[in-house]
């Protein structure tokens, strides 16, 4: 257990854990959605610590790389190198990779996520209840 997931297990004043978020799209509109819908709280025992925001396959890399995240989430329909080759590429090279989730297209591309080996996929149209249950779920992991 590295120190970060260890900071990032112990309960906060309020007994809510404390996770840090990656969140990788070129499209502001998609980032602005997922943490607008997930908010800072998603639930009473998870508490976003941190969010941060990134635009760029190569920056999404180095920040899983270089970086300690709880949670990843990966737009799979991101631009020129989408969400799901990036999450294929961190589970083969980082070493106890943090989990991820991939925004889908559609419904019918959960099979390309499970190739992404990404723990949960997400379909656009993007729903806020869902997006904040796979966050949680992947929080209290």
């Amino acid at each position: 257990m590295t120190a970060h997931s260890a900071a990032s297990q112990q309960p906060t004043t309020t007994g809510a854990r404390s996770i840090s978020v990656l969140l990788f799209s070129n499209d502001r509109a998609v980032r602005d959605a997922v943490r607008l819908g997930v908010g800072d709280q998603p639930a009473d025992d998870v508490v976003i610590e941190r969010w941060e925001e990134c635009a760029t396959a190569d920056i999404a890399v180095s920040e899983v790389k270089n970086g300690a995240y709880d949670v990843v989430v990966l737009d799979g329909e991101a631009q020129p190198y989408g969400g799901m080759g990036i999450s294929r590429q961190l589970k083969s090279e980082v070493f106890r990779c943090p989990p991820i989730i991939v925004l889908t297209g559609r419904p019918v591309d959960g099979w390309l996520a499970t190739w992404s080996l990404a723990e949960i996929a997400v379909p656009r149209p993007l729903d806020p209840a869902r997006l904040t249950a796979a966050v949680v779920e992947l929080a209290r992991r």
